[in-house]
């Protein structure tokens, strides 16, 4: 099996995320995957758009060094606790989730986006981790 860039080193990836990396890698819309623990291992081409860098230089993260990157707001501009963010919720509630919110990329912009997480669970039961697949809202020209 071909090895995988940028993997975490603290532990071997779930078949099931190296298959949804791979696929990830070939999709044209947005995507975010973290591992079982929550850990930032990959983002695809079409989200460095959104997040503001490319994801060999920002490379896998642990998640207290994710929640000091990415800022994340309500559609009220208040911030909105870890716990309460769609990929969160996929990850330890084991259920997809979605929600409409602001984000403020690498790059310093803010941007609207949807947001649609769902867990990876493997053929075992075993949660993998969990995909956040994302777009930006344009609003419409005046």
């Amino acid at each position: 099996m071909a090895s995988v860039k940028n993997q975490p080193e603290m532990r071997q990836m779930d078949i099931e995320l190296i298959l949804m990396r791979q696929l990830a890698s070939c999709l044209a819309m947005p995507v975010f995957l973290v591992d079982a623990s929550g850990n930032l291992v990959y983002y695809n081409e079409p989200a460095e758009k959104i997040l503001g860098r490319r994801f060999e230089e920002s490379g896998p993260m642990q998640v207290p060094e994710l929640a000091a990157l990415f800022h994340t707001f309500d559609e009220d501009g208040n911030p909105i606790a870890s716990p309460d963010l769609p990929l969160a919720i996929a990850l330890s509630q084991h259920r997809p989730a979605h929600k409409r919110i602001t984000i403020r990329g690498l790059d310093g912009r803010k941007r609207q986006i949807e947001v649609t997480a769902i867990p990876i669970i493997g053929q075992q039961k075993q949660v993998a981790g969990a995909a956040a697949i994302f777009w930006e809202i344009k609003e419409p020209k005046k």
